[in-house]
């Protein structure tokens, strides 16, 4: 699933910035908040399934997002 979640945020990333599983979204990432809100559409979308807006906030590593999905999807 990390494979994939990378696959995903690659797409809203600044070319050349490297995505890892440890990578913070806003430090390492440089994603501001209507970022992570375009990001979360396009999980849901992919895996046609709803990211309440209460867990976003928890979501603040590529491996939380992964650890989500594979929960969740």
């Amino acid at each position: 699933m990390v494979e994939k979640t990378i696959e995903i945020l690659s797409k809203h990333v600044k070319e050349g910035i490297e995505i890892k599983p440890e990578s913070a979204l806003v430090a390492d990432l440089g994603l501001t908040s209507l970022d992570i809100v375009d990001i979360i559409v396009s999980f849901e979308d992919e895996f046609d399934m709803e990211i309440p807006d209460q867990i976003i906030p928890s979501l603040s590593t590529v491996q939380d997002i992964a650890n989500y999905l594979e929960k969740h999807a």
